[in-house]
């Protein structure tokens, strides 16, 4: 009953990780909107739907300061209020640096980042003391491998940005944290191999429920005290010391 009503604002919901934190909510009895720049958040409001909660679609490039306040407003309007905002939309490009450009450069950060700060600011606006807000990050923000600079710099700078809107939006009575994923796969999980497990502490890949049950516990009313934190979900990779024998 913890998010029965509640509104619950989900970014890329479409698919992948977004989409499995927005089934979670729903089954829980929130408003979820699900916020997807192409039509895949049609099947997400569907299930949703078909579950007996409560989605609602609304088309949302988060590159685009316009496109999201028009999604802010439209939740108001339909629901009387914002409790929780989970930005989750981002995209990865992992391209030799000598020929990534500066453009593709700064759509990824455009994207990844600079939406994480618009989308903030302005659902701080309207949420209500007990607010918070969730940043999906990566593990990439903490270690590289080549070809990535575009992609881990956007991911280090959510890091960094959630425990500055945390000081900023404290005051406010706002909670501000992210998760940093490893290997989350959002594919076909039967078609990965042993090794892909066995390489885990965890002996497993994670699945978007890994995720979605992070979120819920970060976003919980009773859950006032953890804010400005990032919390790494990958199985123990991070962790793992790995020397060739």
């Amino acid at each position: 009953m913890k998010f029965q009503g509640k509104t619950v604002i989900v970014t890329g919901a479409g698919s992948g990780i977004g989409k499995g934190v927005a089934l979670v909510f729903g089954g829980l009895g929130a408003n979820v909107i699900v916020a997807e720049r192409d039509d895949t958040g049609m099947e997400t409001e569907q299930i949703i739907k078909e579950k007996g909660g409560n989605g609602l679609f609304i088309k949302t490039d988060v590159r685009s300061e316009e496109q999201i306040t028009s999604m802010l407003s439209t939740a108001m309007d339909k629901f009387g209020r914002i409790d929780i905002l989970i930005n989750n939309a981002g995209v990865s490009k992992f391209k030799a640096i000598f020929d990534l450009s500066v453009s593709e450069w700064d759509d990824i950060l455009h994207t990844n980042l600079r939406s994480m700060f618009i989308a903030s600011k302005e659902a701080a606006r309207l949420m209500k003391k007990g607010g918070r807000i969730v940043n999906i990050a990566s593990t990439r923000a903490f270690m590289s491998e080549p070809d990535s600079e575009a992609y881990a710099a956007s991911k280090g700078g959510i890091v960094a940005l959630t425990h500055a809107l945390a000081a900023s939006l404290g005051r406010l009575g706002i909670n501000v944290n992210s998760i940093s994923p490893g290997w989350i796969e959002t594919g076909d999980y039967e078609k990965l191999r042993e090794i892909d497990h066995l390489q885990h502490l965890s002996k497993r890949v994670g699945k978007p429920e890994d995720i979605a049950k992070a979120c819920l516990y970060l976003c919980a009313p009773d859950n006032d005290f953890v804010t400005a934190e990032n919390i790494v979900i990958d199985g123990g990779m991070t962790r793992k010391m790995i020397y060739e024998s």
